[in-house]
């Protein structure tokens, strides 16, 4: 039970490396949305933040699969197992901190949202419609953190399977 422990303490703590770098990206993104005037600019350094964020977190989960992989005899399944641990704990505690933020930190941002959807909306959709997308606001919070649980839990898992594959590299069939 030991080992567990230790493999769910070790994914835990690399797991919250990972959420802190997706936070802080989620809080840059946010603040620049609230930038006025910002415009082609504005999203220009979101998008580059992004990347910055994603190729970050590709380069840690490496790391932490690489780090793992050599204490433990580069045994591919064990390794990717510990892919998966360490993006479900990052997973978990990023989509946790954009619930909080958007009930507590900042319960109005859905609201701004919305509200710009339907001022830029207005005109193409019918009142019927616009009213249907407008009272999804209220469960967005939810919606969001359940979508960022299960993506970010995927995309983790599937960088995990292809470093693991890469850092382990397969038993010789030829040994027996």
């Amino acid at each position: 039970m030991a080992d567990k422990s230790k493999f769910w303490n070790d994914a835990g703590k690399a797991g919250l490396v990972l959420a802190a770098v997706a936070v802080v990206y989620y809080v840059l993104n946010v603040l620049l949305s609230k930038w006025e005037g910002g415009g082609f600019l504005a999203n220009l350094v979101t998008f580059i933040l992004w990347g910055c964020k994603f190729a970050l977190c590709i380069l840690l989960m490496v790391r932490f699969l690489k780090s793992f992989a050599k204490d433990n005899e580069f045994e591919r399944r064990s390794t990717f197992r510990y892919g998966m641990a360490i993006a479900a704990c990052s997973a978990l505690v990023y989509s946790a901190f954009t619930l909080f933020y958007a009930l507590v930190i900042d319960p109005d941002l859905y609201a701004e949202t919305f509200n710009m959807m339907g001022q830029t909306y207005s005109s193409i959709l019918t009142s019927e419609q616009l009213d249907q997308i407008m009272n999804m606001e209220s469960t967005m919070p939810t919606i969001a953190f359940f979508t960022n649980l299960i993506w970010c839990w995927l995309v983790g898992t599937v960088i995990s399977a292809i470093a693991s594959s890469r850092i382990c590299l397969p038993d010789n069939p030829f040994d027996e």
